[in-house]
């Protein structure tokens, strides 16, 4: 985003508060080697399970919602809200792997002769372990855990008092990455694998973050207990782009012009971990430049989108043109 773009958009948000969307997602997953659902079920744990993604995006975000003394205490405010627009996009990459795993790789076949459901084509659905994700699903993701357990508002903390907040933060950011490293090791397929390499190299820089920022606030230097649990990023092979990139050293703003508060915290002379590559830590204006989502075709057998889809791909042609 250059020149006149990054003005546009700066102009947008001025007195606004709210969330922007960019179609991509914050890394390009590899395509799946084959279609596994069950693969896709352990994946899930990532999104649904009690420090998933969906819990770390809860707690962000309604902290940073009900943060009282935003002006008075902005470093801390910038840093919990920042981190929240990050986890929506973990969201977003964690589902797409769930359905790419489910899925498998692009095919045209059912697209082109599908349709045909006399032959029981999905059979073998019966016997995985979470059947309802397509039955009910398609084949997507949705907030439960790799047991089909629903997601809950009940993992959701949200205090008002700063310190415990982000003390809890911290506690969470550290169980998700030792449930990320316990999916990663029951994962075969690239696409969960890659999922899980970038997701742990996050959860260090967040844990790190609420580690500092506590630091900040009690003199107490919880960075010493990092990494917690003691998991080597280096001894992971799908971590070692991101860190040879310095994945391990960014936080983002995901914002033209705000939150760039949190340098006093992540910055400001801090390093970054002693097992990571060496480096300051530095807080990067906007967002990772991110990777293509994955295509997934339709599929007239399972009446995604319906069982005779033609009319529906020519109508929205059409509408495509008459938009350009």
């Amino acid at each position: 985003m250059v020149g006149k773009e990054k003005e546009q958009l700066k102009n947008q948000q001025k007195g606004c508060n709210m969330f922007l969307r960019v179609d991509k997602l914050q890394i390009e997953l590899p395509a799946p080697l084959r279609a596994d659902p069950n693969a896709g079920a352990a994946l899930q744990e990532l999104l649904g399970g009690k420090y998933g993604e969906m819990s770390t995006l809860g707690n962000y975000m309604f902290q940073s919602f009900n943060f009282r003394s935003k002006s008075k205490l902005r470093p801390f405010y910038s840093l919990v809200a920042a981190i929240t627009a990050e986890e929506l996009g973990h969201v977003e990459l964690v589902s797409n792997g769930v359905a790419m795993l489910n899925n498998g790789p692009d095919t045209s076949l059912d697209e082109e002769y599908g349709g045909d459901i006399s032959g029981a084509p999905y059979e073998m659905m019966a016997d995985v372990r979470l059947a309802a994700a397509f039955f009910s699903n398609g084949g997507g993701a949705v907030p439960v855990n790799s047991n089909g357990q629903s997601w809950n508002n009940d993992f959701v903390t949200t205090t008002g008092n700063v310190i415990f907040d982000l003390l809890h933060n911290f506690h969470l950011e550290c169980g998700a990455r030792l449930h990320k490293l316990r999916v990663y090791e029951s994962l075969t397929d690239p696409t969960g694998r890659e999922v899980c390499g970038y997701l742990l190299v996050r959860g260090s820089v967040h844990a790190h973050a609420y580690a500092l920022a506590l630091k900040k606030i009690t003199g107490v230097s919880i960075e010493k207990m990092l990494p917690v649990p003691n998991i080597p990023l280096g001894n992971i092979p799908e971590c070692q782009k991101y860190l040879e990139e310095g994945s391990h050293r960014r936080l983002y703003t995901f914002s033209p012009d705000d939150y760039q508060e949190m340098s006093g915290i992540w910055g400001n002379g801090e390093v970054a971990l002693p097992d990571d590559p060496p480096g300051e830590l530095t807080v990067v204006e906007g967002m990772p430049d991110g990777g293509k989502i994955q295509q997934l075709n339709g599929v007239p057998s399972a009446f995604t989108p319906d069982y005779a889809p033609e009319e529906m791909y020519e109508i929205a042609a059409k509408l495509y043109q008459a938009s350009r």
